[in-house]
């Protein structure tokens, strides 16, 4: 045998992994796209954070702190947190990973819901473990779903509050019902990645129960609300002996400098209530104008809405999504998350919303 050409082998379990596609951001031939495809912040960074980011130029041949310290302590003084409680990442993802290779093995279970994020999925088959799908009700997590799910085997349940891309939640009783049917045992993660998006009364990011719990992790990112999804920030608060087993497997320096300065601007909360007013103000236009020309439109708490086209006629979501790209406005299709006949659309800026609104008008009209 010709050993050189033998090829060292994936662990069993890699190959069947799909890999994550992120939204598309090109439409050839088109003199200006608006990219609507990734739940992007149409206002970009604060201009504290970019100020920061700047400043970190001077010293680029020094390594970041490994403990993120100045990231940490800014988060907890805007959330009233104790920084000891806080883990930062390179992006959510990367936490959502190092909780699955943390508290996963061979023959553990993680459950996942019907449309949830793909990266869950992935990062449960990476760690060795089996993902768990259950159905959702209504496009919405269904809690006794979940419980059903659960097996002596299950070791971790992942969560997505608001959910992406339906854009829907569950209320906080309904999280504490899921968490108190399970073992002490079993790590419920809660991705609350657009939470600060969310104006109703009877939700909650997980704060709390994170606080009163020892299997409660709640995550968030900097890469939507924040507009800072290129430096890929990330950061979940958890219970201390959670950040200490995880903090074993993370990388020393996994958040470069840069981030950490920028991230620090999470201060400046003026900036973000503007986001949330812009986005209350657009998610309300777009939801209304595209249900008057014979839509559906998934009801969203988030800074993006759920499209679905009609099951009959000519109108498909693929026939919709190739339309709109040639007149360059780029959503996202979610085949991939069980909606083959949707389209996700971030809320983006007023030349944006109005020119999709327009377009799919126009597109719908057609006979």
């Amino acid at each position: 045998m010709n050993l050189a050409l033998k090829s060292p082998e994936p662990r069993p379990g890699i190959l069947d992994i799909a890999a994550y596609v992120p939204g598309r951001e090109r439409a050839p031939g088109v003199a200006k796209v608006h990219k609507l495809s990734s739940n992007e912040t149409p206002l970009g960074a604060s201009p504290r954070a970019i100020e920061a980011f700047q400043r970190t130029a001077f010293n680029l041949e020094r390594y970041p702190d490994g403990q993120a310290r100045v990231l940490k302590e800014a988060i907890a003084a805007v959330h009233g947190l104790n920084p000891a409680n806080i883990l930062c990442g390179n992006g959510s993802d990367e936490l959502l990973g190092l909780l699955c290779h943390t508290y996963l093995g061979p023959g553990d279970e993680g459950i996942v819901t019907e449309h949830g994020f793909l990266v869950y999925k992935i990062q449960i088959t990476a760690a060795g473990g089996t993902p768990v799908t259950v159905r959702e009700a209504d496009a919405r997590v269904d809690v006794d779903a979940i419980l059903a799910a659960v097996t002596e085997r299950t070791k971790i349940v992942f969560i997505a509050n608001p959910a992406n891309p339906t854009g829907t939640y569950i209320p906080v009783d309904e999280v504490r019902r899921l968490h108190a049917r399970l073992s002490a045992g079993v790590l419920l993660v809660l991705d609350a990645a657009y939470a600060e998006y969310v104006r109703r009364n009877d939700y909650e990011a997980g704060i709390e129960l994170v606080s009163s719990n020892c299997n409660v992790v709640m995550t968030r990112t900097f890469s939507k609300i924040h507009g800072l999804a290129g430096l890929r920030i990330g950061w979940m608060y958890a219970p201390r002996q959670v950040v200490e087993a995880v903090d074993r497997v993370r990388g020393p320096f996994n958040l470069n400098a840069p981030a950490i300065a920028a991230g620090a601007a999470i201060r400046d909360q003026a900036f973000l209530a503007a986001a949330v007013e812009h986005n209350l103000v657009w998610l309300a236009r777009v939801s209304e104008a595209l249900t008057a020309i014979g839509l559906r439109i998934t009801p969203s708490v988030t800074n993006f809405v759920l499209i679905h086209f009609p099951e009959t006629g000519a109108k498909s979501a693929e026939e919709a999504d190739a339309f709109l790209t040639g007149r360059g406005f780029i959503l996202r299709a979610v085949s991939a998350y069980g909606f083959p006949n949707a389209l996700r659309m971030t809320i983006g800026s007023q030349e944006a919303n109005e020119g999709v609104i327009a377009a799919l008008t126009e597109f719908m009209g057609r006979k």
